[in-house]
């Protein structure tokens, strides 16, 4: 049984399809639908052209900027040792990619949690799935096309979840944090790389003119770690890397 097929019965019923039916590789929920934009760094994700050079080039150049504003501007090889220490995950384990966009950090994981494990990525953009089902071998990934903000996975689905480069361009990344602490089980983890402004004047002029510019929002440094302390997550590990933070935490268990 591939991953797409045992990923089905953790989707909630009324996204769950009766059959499964994929478009170039991926379980497509959105169909002829659009996601809406914020801003121009979005367009580019939406696009057909961004997927072509994202892994390779779009995405290090994009880290090796905004991570060295004030900041060591590490390379993509550093992004996915953090991703997994702060996971921490292992054989067996369910983990989702939020906004996976071409698979690059999914694919890693689905290594990590090995064949009795499932690694799914979920992204809005066609292209980019497109690109990632190409680039994965086999089929030890579930790639779906759905709203990576309400996420349509059921409660405690998984054991891990990560989003990397995209809360900032959420329309809503509360909402979105909200319906990922949703899907974890009961002491799973979260990880999160975002913007976050600097305590300079200088620099902070500088990162509202990004903001601004690209539509991507600037987080206050202890904005993303207070709204997981709301939702409940506990051992929360932040690290400021220029423009950006790297957030880790776990979903406390009920008492």
């Amino acid at each position: 049984m591939d991953a797409l097929e045992r990923a089905l019965p953790l989707l909630e019923p009324e996204h769950r399809p009766a059959q499964l039916v994929t478009r170039d590789g991926f379980l497509d929920l959105i169909g002829e639908g659009r996601a809406v934009s914020t801003g121009r760094t979005q367009d580019l994700m939406l696009s057909r052209a961004l997927p072509v050079v994202y892994e390779r080039w779009w995405r290090p150049a994009w880290a090796r900027v905004v991570r060295g504003v004030g900041g060591l501007a590490g390379g993509m090889g550093e992004e996915h040792d953090v991703a997994r220490e702060l996971l921490g995950l292992h054989p067996g384990d369910g983990v989702l990619d939020v906004a996976c966009g071409p698979g690059n950090f999914t694919r890693d994981f689905a290594r990590v949690v090995g064949p009795d494990g499932l690694a799914a990525g979920i992204d809005a953009s066609s292209t980019m799935l497109a690109r990632a089902v190409r680039d994965t071998p086999d089929d030890d990934v579930a790639y779906v096309r759905g709203d990576a903000v309400h996420l349509p996975f059921r409660d405690a689905s998984f054991d891990g979840v990560c989003c990397f480069a995209a809360l900032h361009l959420f329309a809503d990344p509360f909402e979105a944090l909200g319906h990922m602490a949703r899907v974890l089980t009961p002491g799973g983890r979260i990880a999160i790389f975002t913007s976050c402004r600097t305590r300079t004047a200088p620099l902070r002029t500088l990162d509202s003119r990004v903001g601004r510019q690209s539509g991507m929002r600037m987080f206050e440094r202890d904005e993303v770690t207070e709204a997981l302390a709301r939702l409940g997550f506990v051992d929360v590990d932040q690290r400021a890397a220029g423009l950006t933070q790297f957030v880790g935490a776990r979903l406390a268990s009920p008492r």
